[in-house]
């Protein structure tokens, strides 16, 4: 029973009934693409118009190809300039524009019930990947500024703060204010814990003569491919 999703809805030549039955099919999968990209996460309404569209896309364009190898090989050398032609998008974006294209393939080679298994399927792990909270190291990253008098030498001044409430703590930038007065001090460190954070600042301030103290979380595409 279950190996009926495995066989095509034709064979060896298409009828309009069997594009407009691919068609329907794929425009109702990309939609489903489109909503379970779209699920608890930023995405913009064209970039969700073009998950919903690229199935049917594709699937026309593999079914004028007809099972010729050159023209195969042109239509894939032309999507794939699309790619270099965008901005860079994040992994799950990636994802949901692979998940399109493929369920634009197996439509147009007429397995349209395979094919909505498959969006069901990866469909599922991405809205579910949406309540599976993983904390990774980067989430724990900040950029701490300080500003300091000139006449506090900052090179080991605060390195029993930064051992008590950071993993690591690395200098990037020093640089003067204040016709000289002052030093902006720029640091990336590696939080321990996030709780900590405002004895860590009132710790910091005791050293600084309650001079400005931010903490900062890097501004940095981590999840683009």
């Amino acid at each position: 029973m279950l190996d009926t999703i495995f066989q095509p809805i034709y064979t060896t030549t298409y009828t309009m009934t069997t594009y407009l039955i691919c068609t329907a099919v794929s425009l109702v999968l990309g939609a489903a693409a489109a909503w379970a990209s779209g699920f608890r996460s930023r995405q913009s309404k064209s970039f969700s118009l073009a998950i919903f569209l690229i199935p049917a896309v594709v699937q026309t364009v593999i079914m004028l190809v007809n099972d010729s190898v050159g023209a195969g090989v042109a239509v894939m050398g032309a999507f794939s300039l699309v790619r270099f032609r965008s901005a860079p998008g994040s992994a799950k974006e990636i994802v949901s524009i692979f998940l399109a294209m493929a369920t634009g393939l197996a439509t147009a080679k007429g397995y349209v019930a395979l094919a909505a298994v498959f969006v069901v399927i990866i469909g599922s792990v991405m809205v579910l990947s949406n309540f599976v909270n993983i904390k990774e190291k980067d989430d724990l990253q900040r950029d701490l500024k300080i500003t300091i008098p000139e006449d506090l030498n900052y090179a080991h001044e605060f390195d029993d703060l930064f051992e008590k409430y950071t993993k690591n703590a690395k200098l990037l930038t020093v640089k003067t204010s204040n016709m000289g007065s002052l030093y902006k001090l720029n640091y990336r460190v590696e939080l321990k814990s996030e709780d900590n954070i405002q004895s860590f600042i009132d710790d910091l301030r005791c050293r600084n003569g309650n001079l400005e103290i931010a903490i900062l979380i890097p501004a940095t595409a981590d999840n683009t491919l």
